[in-house]
């Protein structure tokens, strides 16, 4: 009985296969200390950077923090907490937040607008999280990145403008996503991805953002609280609170009194933004 043989192999159409080669993706291990860091970020101008402990002492910050403070040296901030630095009701909005994250919380991208003792009010995006060390939390450190200006040179950035004049126009109305995506010819996922490029924000950051813009304008006015959170598009006067100490820091009625103590420091340039007239987005900002 004659042995089968196994039919020969086909070659391949692409001639033979070099040997197996194993590719590794390039990485280093290594920590970078707090120091190390602190002197990268002195070198942007646009974000602040802080190491905190876990009583919520700075530890470490950036040059952009000690100038957006009006202080002159690092060592004037080191070993003190919000609550020391800012006024009264910014810093204990602040410091409740960085408990949050000494007990474990994570904030990424979150929409802030700060107040400064020296400055402006300023739109940014704040990222926190917890540090551990052995399984422990022993502090937290993040970034507060100034919201830049949008991408005027992005191919979308002419049907992004049209969703964006409409939510300018009616953003004390009802919005749907749905409906800026029909305004803007795309889908509500190309809208969402497009608009995290072109204006950093998501459609519903950018809302937030002009209904508090138009809230603190009209806080300068004699209007109740209730008839402006109605105004500027709030369900009822509780979210509206709730989402305007959320984002500015501090309640509505506080900050109306923080205006009337310095109206300087918190009017700004909120009604003279370019953005307000041509529907452009264009702030600075910095840090809790």
């Amino acid at each position: 009985m004659q042995a089968s043989r196994a039919a020969p192999a086909h070659p391949s159409p692409r001639g033979p296969r070099p040997p197996r080669q194993l590719k590794e993706a390039a990485a280093i291990d290594v920590m970078l200390a707090p120091d190390e860091l602190q002197t990268i970020f002195n070198a942007l101008p646009d974000v602040v950077f802080f190491v905190k402990d876990r009583e919520g002492r700075y530890t470490h910050v950036n040059h952009t923090l000690v100038r957006r403070l009006g202080l002159k040296s690092r060592a004037e901030i080191l070993g003190r907490t919000v609550l020391e630095l800012f006024p009264p009701r910014l810093g204990g909005t602040y410091f409740v937040q960085d408990k949050r994250v000494l007990c474990g919380e994570i904030i990424e991208n979150q929409l802030e607008l700060h107040l400064y003792p020296n400055r402006s009010p300023g739109w940014c995006l704040t990222f926190k999280r917890p540090i551990v060390v052995d399984e422990e939390i022993a502090g937290l450190i993040g970034i507060s990145r100034d919201l830049g200006q949008p991408d005027d040179r992005h191919s979308a950035f002419a049907r992004l403008q049209r969703a964006l004049q409409h939510m300018q126009a009616h953003y004390g109305e009802p919005l749907r996503v749905q409906t800026l995506a029909g305004i803007a010819g795309v889908s509500v996922a190309q809208l969402e991805r497009l608009f995290k490029r072109v204006f950093q924000l998501t459609p519903q950051q950018l809302l937030t953002k002009l209904r508090i813009e138009a809230a603190m304008r009209l806080l300068h006015s004699g209007s109740s609280i209730a008839e402006i959170g109605q105004a500027c598009g709030f369900s009822d006067q509780s979210a509206f609170a709730r989402q305007f100490k959320a984002t500015v820091g501090v309640p509505p009625r506080d900050y109306r009194a923080l205006a009337c103590q310095s109206p300087d420091a918190v009017i700004g340039t909120i009604a003279e933004l370019p953005g307000a007239r041509s529907g452009t987005v264009a702030t600075t900002a910095g840090e809790a």
